[in-house]
């Protein structure tokens, strides 16, 4: 299993403490507007929220592109280690394989994985060097967690890595066009019941069949 160590790095230009803090504020108010408003993410919305000028957020970022590109890969870099945290806990003998299955998903919650969206839309440059390491390395380590889970006999075996992909995406957004500001307090609630769900034994039988993710990336 890969740890959170060998994880590709990022190549960032030097930079002063200053401009380091303001990178930082430009990419956490960059994820959370992608959580909202998705791939039409607002720059100058951006910089208000971040607290800095639009001057400032063009030195960083040259466009709303490289923003978005930037914010994914280290959403994707976060959720991984999670999930490799996950294992470890579970090989450790600290918690089960579902156990280790539950706390990965609130913790990518928390890390509002459903920015990483905009790698499922076309305009997102697929074709950059870091994107399929990064993205290999998270779909490793969640298809880890959900064999071992499934292979315990805790987690239902119908139920695919791509749909719980996509289960966490849906359940950590806003619903469209609405003004929810409390949203945030419900989504642990909602993915609870959910992952109660995927639970042993089955109550009912899925329609269809199981989404994986290149069927995602595919459409």
């Amino acid at each position: 299993m890969a740890t959170a160590t060998e994880q590709p790095q990022r190549r960032l230009p030097h930079l002063r403490a200053d401009a380091v803090r303001n990178r930082e504020r430009i990419v956490a108010a960059a994820r959370e507007l992608l959580v909202e408003h998705g791939t039409e993410l607002p720059l100058d919305e951006v910089a208000r929220r971040a607290g800095v000028g639009n001057a400032t957020l063009y030195r960083h970022f040259k466009n709303r592109g490289e923003l978005m590109h930037h914010v994914v890969l280290t959403v994707t870099d976060h959720v991984t280690d999670h999930a490799e945290q996950a294992l470890a806990a579970e090989e450790a003998g600290e918690t089960t394989a579902f156990g280790a299955l539950r706390s990965f998903v609130h913790a990518a919650a928390d890390e509002r994985i459903g920015a990483l969206c905009p790698m499922l839309d076309p305009p997102f440059d697929e074709g950059h060097p870091e994107v399929p390491a990064a993205s290999d390395r998270l779909t490793d380590a969640i298809a880890q967690l959900t064999d071992r889970a499934r292979a315990s006999g805790e987690l239902r075996a119908d139920v695919s890595v791509g749909e719980l992909t996509v289960a966490l995406s849906q359940l950590t957004r806003p619903l469209p066009g609405s003004d929810c500001p409390e949203f945030d307090r419900f989504v642990h609630r909602h993915l609870q019941v959910f992952l109660d769900g995927l639970m042993t034994p089955v109550h009912s039988q899925l329609p269809g069949e199981a989404a994986t993710w290149e069927d995602l990336r595919r459409n």
